[in-house]
């Protein structure tokens, strides 16, 4: 049956090593759109920030890309967007996100990527893309899925 190619709405993807990891970010910059919301899920260790490191690279960011642990969020203002990188596992309420202010980064110009979503569920807004980082025979195995309409084409965009 012919037509119009299906819209993928998920990808998994195994990742050998950090190299690999850094490359899936890479190719993950060339699809993203500015307004975007990325959720990074996975345990302690799981390449979260190394992804973000990759994508950040892939966006044409040179400097040093840390982990937002303690600081909530790590600003990144680049010539197409800005990018907000947070970590939320110090939250012990999903009210903290609120307190902190971090709804106002949610914004047309802006792409927020967010380690540990689910500290604050509930309250943020529904992710264009669900990223899971788990270990698996030595690497690590990535499930993205699509949420809305923007993800989707970011994901349909997203080469092999």
């Amino acid at each position: 049956m012919s037509g119009a190619p299906r819209s993928r709405r998920e990808r998994s993807v195994f990742l050998a090593d950090e190299a690999a990891t850094l490359a899936l970010g890479n190719r993950l910059a060339a699809t993203i759109e500015p307004g975007m919301y990325v959720a990074l899920s996975g345990n302690l260790g799981s390449g979260k920030t190394t992804l973000t490191r990759g994508l950040l690279r892939g966006l044409g960011y040179q400097g040093k890309v840390k982990s937002p642990t303690y600081t909530l969020v790590e600003p990144y203002n680049l010539s197409k967007l800005d990018l907000y990188h947070f970590d939320f596992y110090r939250f012990n309420d999903a009210q903290e996100w609120l307190d902190a202010g971090f709804r106002d980064y949610f914004e047309p110009r802006s792409v927020c990527v967010v380690e540990w979503p689910e500290r604050a569920q509930g309250l943020l807004p529904t992710a264009d893309l669900n990223i899971a980082l788990s270990e698996e025979a030595g690497g690590r195995r990535v499930d993205i899925d699509a949420e809305t309409e923007q993800g989707k084409r970011c994901l349909n965009r997203l080469p092999d």
